[in-house]
């Protein structure tokens, strides 16, 4: 192979296919195209980029060249972070502030960085509870586009952790949760961590890494958000709703809550795309089908693309599953809005299918351009942890 032939595959293996197809487009129409994302997996590890490394943590909380590890001890603070006395007698440049601390009703910053740049990855654990809400805001904007309690986001429902082993979300035992969403952003990057508890937590580790490096023009912005209702008043569930603009849905999770005995996933997901009104676009054909499963979810499992991780049952009542399914593969395209529903249905004892009154927790993942609608409001912890009782 000649080696102009070789240089152009290796380009082209950087580029994901429906990039590669935009990029053509905007060439063939006298466009300049955007340069392509400097990572995306094992295929691109060898291809050499500008990007420049950084890596947000409690040891180097702006990310800063050279400027990790900085800490001195304090022994003379009021509130000191988990271990933070370790150190004492060590000094400046060891284990000073590897832990954050958020006190009761306070807000910490985990990140508060200038752009562009792409964070690729996103660790937390630590002494965590369901207090804990996550929010992120790109490029100064005032509403927030991922607003969720944190373990949700992390597809860790009812507060049951559970290994989880995909590509877009990895949980590791005890507590480490990560996530490798894309998220670029092009002027600013905010992420905050509210506690919204009476407790303070004295220790949150959290790494948060991402490249210093130009957006191409048609990357689009992360967003997340979580919703709570009871199907015995809102049936079907709405998992997302006013999303107005051009984007991707790329992932579901589900907490669900199953207050009866026997099977719980009859219903159908559907998305409704660019003005659909009565009748979807997409529909599927049944809750387990959605989460690629077939015939009940008879075990726990976790894949690439989706999961039932929880050990529950349909044998007794209640029973708390913990769902997940990313559109990495088959992402859901719109152009200028997006809904996208679950019906909650069981079996009824005459045979046929009946409508079920049980409550569900829910966070959306999807991609599309600014300005986005804002969130509804964030209910309290009180009210988001009712949900695991009948009302």
């Amino acid at each position: 192979m000649r080696e102009p032939d070789r240089q152009i595959r290796r380009m082209l293996r950087a580029i994901p296919v429906a990039l590669l197809a935009a990029l053509c487009a905007r060439t063939a129409s006298g466009q300049t195209p955007s340069a392509a994302p400097s990572s995306g997996g094992l295929g691109t590890l060898d291809l050499l980029t500008h990007a420049a490394t950084r890596s947000i943590s409690a040891e180097n909380p702006a990310g800063g060249k050279g400027r990790g590890g900085m800490a001195i001890p304090n022994p003379g603070e009021a509130k000191r972070a988990a271990s933070a006395a370790a150190a004492d007698d060590l000094g400046q440049g060891w284990k000073v502030r590897p832990f954050l601390r958020v006190n009761a009703h306070q807000t910490a910053v985990l990140m508060d960085v200038k752009g562009p740049g792409e964070i690729e990855h996103f660790w937390i654990s630590g002494a965590l509870n369901r207090n804990l809400v996550l929010r992120i805001y790109w490029d100064g904007e005032k509403s927030p586009s991922v607003q969720s309690p944190l373990f949700e986001f992390f597809g860790v429902g009812h507060g049951k952790f559970a290994p989880i082993r995909s590509l877009a979300v990895v949980d590791n035992p005890t507590n480490a949760m990560n996530c490798f969403w894309p998220m670029p952003f092009r002027k600013h990057a905010l992420i905050t961590l509210e506690n919204e508890g009476d407790t303070d937590v004295d220790l949150v580790a959290y790494q948060i890494t991402y490249e210093a490096e130009p957006v191409p023009a048609n990357a689009a912005y992360f967003h997340a958000e979580w919703r709570h209702g009871f199907t015995g008043d809102q049936n079907p569930y709405v998992i997302l709703d006013n999303v107005r603009g051009a984007g991707r849905y790329v992932g579901t999770f589900l907490a669900w809550s199953h207050f009866s005995t026997g099977w719980f996933g009859e219903g159908e997901v559907k998305f409704y795309i660019d003005g659909d009104k009565q009748f979807p676009t997409i529909c599927g054909t049944g809750t387990e089908d959605y989460f690629m499963g077939s015939y009940g979810f008879p075990q726990a499992f976790s894949s690439p693309y989706s999961g039932s991780v929880l050990p529950a049952t349909t044998d007794r009542a209640p029973s708390f599953w913990s769902l997940y399914r990313w559109h990495i593969r088959d992402p859901i395209n719109f152009a200028d809005d997006l809904k996208v529903t679950i019906q909650a249905l069981g079996w009824g004892s005459n045979g046929k299918y009946a409508k079920l009154a049980d409550k569900l927790e829910s966070v959306a993942y999807w991609y599309q351009t600014e300005p986005h609608t804002p969130f509804q409001p964030m209910p309290s912890t009180s009210a988001r942890l009712a949900d695991e009782s009948p009302p």
